[in-house]
């Protein structure tokens, strides 16, 4: 990334941001269209030649998801900002939310955390539904909380639950054949990079079965899921960018404390929701974006 240059300026030396991502970038655009907007908004806007970025020092590193650990792990010296849906000192990232100590700061977005709620919403899009199954990646690091937030808010909702394992394609498809066998009423999409990787499989599954199903992030319900319920990814990234020009500007990442969401969005998809045979209820409604 480069400094802009003012009006009749000089070209200055162009420090070099590592992005490192969890998964492939396909369907990330959006996240790295929104990591640049925060890098612009302190300051910064990319350099014209690509090969500049390989011929130079890389400045800063941002890491998204199981990147971060592995990225600490390689250096202590060059600054790191992360975004992820775990805790970041229970993951050892940061010594604190407020005092992250070290070279590393960064983003968090609850992933797990906020199963309770997007439980709470499907019912109110689905009254009737009295089993409900959730599909899990046990690999990744917040299923575990997310499964117990689960199981401890299903009773106030009046639902029974059955957890179906998938840590691969062949699973996933082996899951939407178990959800067909025990006749679910909905099915609930569990966090983690796999999954949300897996958005597009994910839909066209759950189009194929007609089974209701809710997900974590607002990139699924666009792509045709009915409805998803988390915080907003695309301002996580903002956020990370926003650091990642500050860190910059000779700010150290051991005084930023690590930003947790503001923005959470729930979101239902109208077409497939009609495709469906549901009506949402106006309640739900006046809180979708």
């Amino acid at each position: 990334m480069s400094r802009p240059l003012t009006a009749g300026s000089q070209p200055t030396t162009r420090p070099v941001v590592g992005f490192l991502n969890s998964a492939s970038s396909h369907g990330y655009a959006s996240m790295a269209h929104a990591f640049r907007q925060g890098l612009t908004e302190t300051g910064y806007i990319e350099p014209a030649l690509a090969a500049e970025l390989v011929s130079r020092r890389v400045a800063v590193i941002f890491a998204n998801g199981p990147s971060a650990v592995p990225a600490k792990a390689t250096t202590s010296t060059i600054p790191i900002v992360f975004m992820h849906g775990d805790d970041p000192v229970r993951l050892g990232l940061v010594a604190s939310f407020n005092r992250p100590g070290g070279n590393v700061t960064g983003v968090t977005i609850l992933s797990g955390e906020l199963a309770a709620k997007r439980l709470e919403f499907l019912r109110g899009l689905l009254p009737r539904a009295r089993q409900v199954a959730v599909l899990i990646n046990g690999a990744w690091s917040t299923s575990a909380r997310f499964q117990a937030d689960i199981e401890a808010a299903a009773p106030a909702q009046g639902v029974a639950l059955r957890f179906l394992q998938a840590n691969n394609d062949r699973e996933i498809e082996s899951a939407f054949d178990t959800l067909s066998q025990i006749r679910a009423d909905a099915l609930l999409v569990g966090p983690g990079p796999f999954l949300d990787s897996r958005r597009d499989l994910l839909v066209a599954r759950a189009a194929k079965s007609a089974i209701p199903a809710a997900y974590e992030t607002r990139a699924t319900a666009v792509a045709g899921g009915l409805m998803s319920y988390g915080a907003s990814v695309a301002n996580g990234y903002r956020q990370a960018g926003i650091y990642v020009g500050r860190v910059l500007k000779g700010e150290k990442p051991a005084n930023l404390p690590v930003l947790q969401p503001t923005v959470f969005e729930l979101v239902i998809n109208m077409k497939t929701a009609r495709a469906l045979g549901l009506t949402v209820p106006p309640k739900l409604l006046a809180v979708a974006r």
